[in-house]
């Protein structure tokens, strides 16, 4: 009986320890579950709000690595026709205007017309930055009489003739690398005609890229300038007593002129009348009174 009552007490003992074993497992577990998840949660959320964060560094970091997109290439072209009191004064204006913005004055013609007025034609190329400026100034060296302007975009055409330039370049040294490790003559000899013709298609190139920069950097304006023309005088509606003496002194020069005509007319009709009556003076009518007397 003795053993069986001492062996119960130690079951019993055994049992609350399992008992609180078991409890203590379960309270740190779910305090393991729960810090996890406290853990976690932050770093779930950091995670979260890394995430766009991290995507909009991204993009960040994305726009300043990309390249900044240069100005748009424009071809500015202008014509102006003024009417100005001096022609070579203007001219002098408009050629200090030019080279003070930097340009140069180009192709020149002068012409005067059968009244006398001087006509001038001249084209000026100035940087494009300054085009505004320079095209204000040579409107106000006169009377403004047509302009016309154009602006026209050459953006793509440059990136395309820039792209096809690197090409052609590339494209040149692998011909290059070929011919140098040629070893046939026939090889060498094709590759230098190969050359020959992409080096050509190489500066067509870069002349029509040179072309297109110097469009695009110097604007090109055409200056027309004339002479004003002479005043008339206003004309009364009624004649006044000058109008009447001039007319009058017309009319006289102009009579004297016609008898002037008609006594030039008649002079050698006159001339030979008076010829043939001296002669009948002076031979036949003594010769007829001789005659007379005999009788």
């Amino acid at each position: 009986m003795r053993a069986r009552r001492s062996v119960r007490p130690v079951r019993a003992v055994a049992g609350i320890l399992l008992a609180a074993a078991l409890a203590l497992t379960g309270c740190s577990g779910a305090g393991s579950d729960s810090g996890g998840s406290a853990a976690d949660g932050p770093a779930r959320s950091e995670a979260k709000g890394s995430a766009p964060g991290g995507q909009k560094d991204a993009s960040g970091a994305a726009a300043k690595r990309t390249p900044k997109l240069t100005g748009s290439d424009i071809i500015r072209t202008a014509s102006l026709t003024v009417q100005v009191r001096d022609v070579p004064k203007a001219l002098d204006e408009a050629r200090t205007t030019t080279e003070n913005a930097g340009g140069y004055v180009g192709d020149e013609t002068t012409t005067r017309d059968p009244q006398g007025h001087e006509h001038t034609r001249v084209v000026l190329r100035v940087p494009a930055e300054k085009y505004d400026e320079v095209l204000a100034g040579l409107q106000g060296t006169g009377r403004l009489v047509e302009r016309t302007s154009k602006a026209e975009d050459v953006t793509d055409q440059v990136v395309d003739v820039d792209s096809r330039v690197r090409s052609q370049r590339a494209s040149v040294a692998r011909i290059r690398e070929l011919m140098d490790r040629a070893t046939k003559l026939s090889d060498v000899v094709e590759l230098e005609g190969e050359l020959g013709s992409r080096q050509s298609d190489l500066e067509a190139l870069l002349a029509q890229q040179k072309s297109l920069k110097d469009r695009t950097s110097l604007a090109t304006i055409t200056l027309s300038l004339s002479g004003s023309p002479a005043k008339k005088a206003a004309k009364d509606d009624e004649p006044g007593f000058v109008d009447a003496l001039a007319g009058g002194w017309g009319a006289f020069v102009t009579m004297l002129r016609w008898l002037a005509v008609a006594f030039g007319a008649v002079l050698p009709f006159a001339a030979v009348a008076a010829l043939l009556a001296l002669v009948w003076l002076r031979l036949l009518r003594p010769n007829r009174r001789e005659s007379g007397e005999r009788d």
